[in-house]
Formats: structure tokens, C-alpha cells, sequence
């Protein structure tokens, strides 16, 4: 039986993470891949990756390459490809940086990689997983993107923290888009089924759902850099719903075609995820509020995804 392979677009901290976590856990062998310029960094990386089996067991192969050849049959991708955010940026700011990389990207993956399931987490997440789509051509359950799991994973954290819990009994809901306006759904949070509304106030639990908005801007201006360890945890997950066909409910980028009143927009919705890709997206019951909030939130993913519409070409 062939080996797993996944391939891993961009060879940063995201990657390098995502890379250690796949070895550890034996999840499919790993090609990463950077540009020629950090090919050699790339290549200390994923040897430095391998000689780690020797030490943990692990029954997997890592190398690194610029020749977007060798991603070829990889049944996975997991595009970080892009520059992270500094301190004072936006996800938004990074638009005209990062649009070139996912087009040029895109454009490989069509080529090369026909057939794989694709897992965008490059910034701004929702403009940049619309275009991929776009210039591959992939059907939508093919190609869908990490934010929701890491938002409700920051929100699962703070209420656990405060309760005293475990996080493991923690379940929360982060919609929309990946950004200042996404929507955390505080009717279908709970702690082992208990809504969290009955074991929380008010005041603390927006407190809680505000800091979730900025979750990623809080680790930014503390580490100079965007977040990673959560980032790669995540896409991981995704990959193994996809290849064990789990069919996991969870909160992706999925593109909508009419579901909660939008079209032709990648945005935060609870999907299924198993071996077909994206196989339902789940349309949740939402208070006036929520709907709101929700609609705030497409619109700021459509405004940017008008940008990118505007400087789009026949590829």
C-alpha cells in the first residue's frame, strides 16, 4: 500500500510546526516546501526533523524541497505559504503581500497536485482560501480553510481557565470570518453539555469573547510574530478527519453557496469534514444578535475579497 504524503507549502514557523507535530504523532510522511532562497534552512529543518525519529520511533521519512515537483501525489496540502503579521498589522494588511504568493501557489497546485485536498491558513485567511479556489479551479469541498477550530480553540481555553475545568469538556462555536468581527456563538458553547451561560456572567464571558477576536493580535505584539503552535495543531486535526474520514463537526472556511444567506464567499461555518472534503456545511439556528454579528462579518470578508476580485486575472 502507498505511503501517506503530505505536503507542506511554506516552510516558516507554521510549517516547521505543523512538520514536528505530523512526525511525532506518525500521521504520513512530509515534504516541505519553501522558495530556493530558504532551501538550505528548509533542508537543515527537515533533517534535523528526520534525526528526531531516531530518538521517538517514528516511522516516517521528512525532506525538504524548492522543486514543487515533489509534492506531487500528495494525498494533503497545507498551504502557510506568506509573510506573517508583525505588531500593528492587520490580517488585512497583508492582502497585496501575500495575494502574489497564493496566485503563484495556486497555480502550482493546479499543475502539479490535481487531486489533493487543500488546507489554506495564509492571511487574510478568507481572501486568500477564496483565491486559491479560484485560480485552481478545485471543486469547494476540495479546498477549505483553518481559522474556526483555532478561534474556538482560544475561546475553549479562556472559559476553561475561569471555570477550572478541564479543556477537554470545553466546547465552543467561532463563526465567521477570521478576524476582529468573526462570531462566537455563546448558545453552543458548553462545558460536558452544560451551557456555559448557566455557569458564567455576562460581563465575563464578553470579556472572554473580545479578547477571542483578538487572539491573534494579543500573540502577535507579544512575540513579534503570529501565532504557530495552535495554528499547526489545528490544520493537523483537519488533515486527520480528512484522511480518517471522521466526519468531524467543526468550524472551517468553507465556501458558501447560499448557506446563511451568502454566495461565493470562503466563510467560518460548522462543516463536516471527512474523506470527500467539506461534506455538509451544518446551518445553525441564530438569535437576532448572532445574525448581526454574522452579516458584519461577511461583509468585512467580502470587501476584501472585492480586492483581490479587482486585480484578479485569467489564470
Amino acid at each position: 500500500m502507498a505511503r501517506r504524503k503530505l505536503g507542506l507549502i511554506g516552510a516558516g514557523n507554521i510549517g516547521t510546526e505543523l512538520a514536528n507535530v505530523a512526525v511525532t504523532r506518525e500521521v504520513a510522511d512530509v515534504v516541505l516546501y519553501d522558495i530556493p532562497a530558504k532551501e538550505g534552512l528548509s533542508r537543515g529543518k527537515a533533517l534535523d526533523l528526520e534525526q528526531m525519529t531516531a530518538l521517538n520511533g517514528s516511522y516516517v521519512r521528512v525532506w525538504a524541497t524548492s522543486n514543487f515537483e515533489d509534492l506531487s501525489e500528495s494525498a494533503v496540502l497545507i498551504v502557510t505559504a506568506g509573510i506573517p503579521r508583525k505588531p500593528g498589522q492587520s490580517r488585512d494588511d497583508l492582502v497585496g503581500t501575500n495575494l502574489p504568493i497564493i496566485r503563484d501557489v495556486a497555480r502550482k497546485i493546479r499543475e502539479h497536485c490535481p487531486n489533493a485536498f487543500v488546507i489554506v491558513l495564509s492571511n487574510p485567511l478568507d481572501a486568500m482560501v477564496w483565491e486559491l479556489r479560484r485560480v485552481t479551479g478545485f471543486p469547494p469541498e476540495r479546498v477549505v480553510g483553518m481559522a474556526g477550530m483555532l478561534d474556538s480553540a482560544r475561546l475553549s481555553l479562556f472559559i476553561a481557565r475561569e471555570l477550572g475545568v478541564s479543556i477537554q469538556d470545553v466546547r465552543t462555536m467561532v463563526l465567521g470570518g477570521h478576524g476582529d468581527d468573526m462570531v462566537p456563538l455563546l448558545q453552543y458553547c458548553s462545558v460536558n453539555g452544560v451551557p456555559v451561560r448557566e455557569l458564567l456572567p455576562e460581563d465575563k464571558l464578553e470579556a472572554m469573547v473580545q479578547r477571542t477576536r483578538i487572539g491573534g493580535g494579543e500573540i502577535v505584539q507579544l512575540a513579534g510574530t503570529s501565532a504557530y503552535y495552535a495554528p499547526a495543531a489545528a490544520a493537523l486535526a483537519m488533515a486527520e478527519a480528512y484522511w480518517g474520514d471522521r466526519k468531524r463537526l467543526l468550524p472551517a472556511a468553507a465556501y458558501v453557496q447560499g448557506e446563511y444567506g451568502y454566495r461565493d464567499l470562503y466563510l467560518g461555518v460548522p462543516i463536516v469534514l471527512g474523506r470527500a472534503g467539506v461534506e455538509k456545511i451544518i446551518e445553525l439556528q441564530l438569535t437576532g444578535e448572532e445574525r448581526e454579528m454574522f452579516a458584519k462579518s461577511a461583509q468585512s470578508v467580502a470587501s476584501i475579497v472585492e480586492v483581490v476580485k479587482k486585480t484578479a486575472t485569467h489564470d
